[in-house]
């Protein structure tokens, strides 16, 4: 949500005097520490030549480090070998037990199926013969009890009668009989199905077998190999401690040379931190002189007048706007312009990143990305992102920017990388789309980095930056 102009104007005119306070605090500070005269730092050259003393003992090291290294690496991937290997013989011993089972159960199904097809041969020969018993006695052997009997006749249709019902009985029994040899035939074939699936299921038991000890062969053989890399490296090891002790031994007679360049790093840390303070001091400067700019503060208000706010993601109406500003030409230019952008960008040194954060007026609270900046909670904080930034530091001079980096490397004239100028933007990505920062020339720059981070002065990082520099004021 936009601030309001009133409150805006009085938190920025309190972070001045806390921003003039601080560097009060540090220019004094600055005066009564300051670094004394460098100390003397022993020369490439004499280190050199004293180390000399110390090079084959540096390499005998570096080579049994770099060996020790090689072995770890082996032993690492023995152990994941041996890991695999003994894997592979659970694998076997479960693919082989189930190859067992499935032998067991179709030598059971063949057994089952002998025995059903030896009692439907049984019963096709019953039958067989039981139709031949009735056949023999219907024609040569009528007793008084038999059915040929009952139906004897002494006239012709009696004949034919009986004739008929001979027909029906043989019929009928040779019906049975048919149907017992096709059971017959279908048990047949179900046993030799149960056979070959026999014989499948007793190779695949004897594969099984044969694989179960290949794999019990290759865990003895990779835990032979492991154990023989385990005793090279502890070779290794005592050799590599035994040649540290004489290199320890040769640096001690130029422990002073070292001591020197120590003292000198010491020196040296101490200059890096007056640099660092005098950053401080531009920078709590740059944001006094920003604070005190009551022309940049109002130009950058009347370009935030009427605009919806960069975070508003409802459809609302956009407020009012009072007057037209121009939205792409700077109202002030050359020198006294970049001074004013560079001190609008360096005024805001510590302020908290947001994503999505920052307009004309200031600081914003941050909005959702689904994803990383979420994960810092960006939503909830109060800061800027990195062309939020850029937004408020050309707001001072009238030039109205989109939030976003890829737009903006399209908003004013590119120059090569290699002619970039203080006061220039500089852009990573296809088509500046991933990141912006404001160039102060001499190899730095002032960023709104990442989530997590805070806006600060880096180094110009050439890794992705994009070939042209985009100039707002020429």
């Amino acid at each position: 949500m936009r601030r309001s102009h009133g409150a805006g104007q009085r938190s920025r005119w309190l972070i001045a005097l806390g921003l003039l306070v601080c560097a009060a605090l540090v220019l004094t500070a600055g005066a009564g520490v300051a670094v004394p005269p460098p100390p003397p730092n022993p020369s490439d050259g004499q280190i050199a030549q004293a180390g000399a003393q110390v090079d084959a003992g540096v390499g005998a090291v570096g080579t049994l480090i770099n060996e020790v290294a090689a072995v770890d690496q082996q032993l690492r991937q023995l152990d994941d070998e041996v890991a695999t290997r003994r894997e592979e013989v659970n694998k076997a011993l479960v693919d082989l037990h189930l190859a067992r089972e499935a032998a067991d159960a179709a030598a059971a199904h063949v057994a089952a199926t002998q025995a059903d097809l030896s009692v439907a041969g049984a019963e096709v020969a019953r039958a067989r013969h039981g139709f031949d018993d009735f056949a023999t006695a219907a024609y040569t052997r009528p007793t008084s009890g038999s059915l040929i009997t009952h139906l004897t006749a002494a006239t012709p249709t009696g004949a034919i009668d009986r004739a008929e019902v001979i027909g029906l009985v043989s019929k009928n029994q040779q019906q049975v009989l048919d149907t017992l040899r096709r059971a017959q035939i279908e048990l047949g074939n179900r046993n030799s199905e149960a056979r070959e699936a026999k014989s499948q299921a007793d190779t695949a038991a004897a594969e099984a077998e044969h694989l179960k000890v290949a794999a019990e062969n290759a865990v003895a053989a990779a835990t032979s190999a492991l154990a023989g890399e385990t005793a090279r490296r502890d070779g290794l090891l005592r050799e590599r401690d035994a040649a540290q002790a004489r290199l320890d031994a040769a640096r001690a007679t130029v422990q002073g040379l070292h001591t020197q360049r120590e003292v000198y790093q010491d020196w040296n840390r101490q200059r890096l931190a007056e640099e660092a303070q005098a950053l401080l001091t531009a920078a709590a400067e740059a944001a006094a002189r920003a604070a005190a700019d009551l022309a940049a503060r109002e130009r950058a208000a009347q370009l935030g007048e009427g605009k919806r706010p960069h975070t508003e993601l409802e459809n609302t109406p956009a407020p009012k706007k009072k007057a037209k500003p121009s939205p792409s030409s700077p109202s002030v230019r050359g020198s006294q312009a970049v001074e004013i952008v560079v001190d609008r960008a360096m005024s805001q040194l510590g302020v908290t990143y947001a994503w999505g954060g920052g307009d004309e007026d200031g600081p914003t609270l941050g909005i959702r990305d689904g994803g990383v900046a979420d994960s810092y909670g960006d939503y909830n904080k109060v800061g800027f992102d990195c062309s939020g930034l850029m937004l408020y530091a050309f707001a001072g001079i009238g030039v109205s920017l989109p939030h976003y980096s890829g737009y903006q490397y399209n908003a004013g004239t590119r120059v090569p990388l290699s002619e970039k100028a203080r006061g220039d933007m500089l852009f990573w990505g296809p088509g500046g789309s991933q990141h912006v920062a404001l160039y102060l020339g001499n190899g730095k720059m002032v960023e709104a980095p990442q989530s997590g981070d805070v806006v600060k002065v880096s180094p110009v990082r050439e890794d992705g930056i994009m070939p042209y520099a985009v100039r707002i004021i020429s």
